[in-house]
């Protein structure tokens, strides 16, 4: 219970400083400190960032920077793709499985790579793209077309998948979606990816206890320690944030990441 409840702290450490796509670790550091296999690990590492997830959206929510109508839509698809993901882990070998996050957590740290060295290029060539998802002037709220909505669905759809067959809340696929495909802010992006987040775990963990898969003497504890370390982060966010962070979180990625494979293949 005492490793679980550090692990779930470390893990709410980490989504506080890095952002949405923080909670991608949770499922390493089970497998890891656990000793559980990833399709064990992953509705356990689920409940734990989902919860952590609505405690933000919660926050964004009394702030008004949540679009809550384009949260909705992309949650039901990606409720409906979740229960597939989660059939789907458990009936992949547990190796393969490994490997398959182990690649999915490389991207994730190239990619956070590739934006911290992006820079202002990169925040140029943002503002000069379009995207299909506009907001009113006047009101503020996303004026809804047939591409915006097909763009939003289908990132729901994906981040669903993953978060069934992996066990991560998908706010690696979600906030660079929000960024590509509407004008949202970052703050406004991040918040209502978080309110997907939670909404998508919570779809995911109720199917896992349903069916009996939960081990709930290393959810609950570690769930707990990742709403702890969520809140304590915050105070340490401000202070912390920026490219030099961002980059430290990629390059534990990738070391995670080809550990995982290591401990996979031999």
């Amino acid at each position: 219970m005492l490793t679980s409840l550090i692990l779930g702290v470390t893990v709410g450490l980490i989504l506080a400083l890095t952002g949405a796509g923080g909670g991608i670790l949770a499922v390493p550091l089970l497998v890891f400190g656990t000793h559980i296999g990833v399709a064990q690990a992953g509705p356990i590492g689920l409940m734990a960032v989902g919860m952590a997830a609505a405690l933000g959206a919660l926050l964004g929510l009394r702030a008004g920077v949540v679009r809550y109508r384009a949260a909705l839509l992309v949650t039901m698809t990606g409720m409906l793709f979740s229960p597939a993901g989660l059939w789907l882990a458990h009936r992949i070998d547990n190796r393969w499985l490994g490997v398959l996050f182990a690649l999915v957590l490389l991207y994730v740290a190239f990619n956070t790579f590739r934006k911290t060295h992006a820079g202002h290029r990169a925040t140029v060539e943002e503002a000069a793209r379009r995207p299909v998802c506009q907001r009113g002037a006047g009101t503020g709220r996303f004026i809804w077309t047939r591409p915006c909505a097909r763009a939003l669905a289908l990132s729901g759809s994906i981040a669903g998948l993953l978060s069934g067959l992996l066990g991560v809340g998908g706010g690696f696929v979600m906030v660079p979606a929000l960024q590509r495909h509407t004008d949202l802010a970052m703050q406004s992006a991040v918040a209502t990816s978080l309110a997907v987040i939670a909404l998508i775990s919570a779809a995911g963990v109720a199917t896992s206890a349903a069916s009996g898969t939960l081990a709930w003497g290393i959810a609950l504890p570690f769930s707990a320690g990742a709403l702890a370390g969520m809140l304590g982060g915050r105070t340490l966010s401000a202070r912390l944030s920026g490219p030099h962070l961002q980059r430290a979180f990629a390059t534990v990625s990738a070391v995670v990441a080809v550990g995982m494979i290591a401990k996979t293949l031999l």
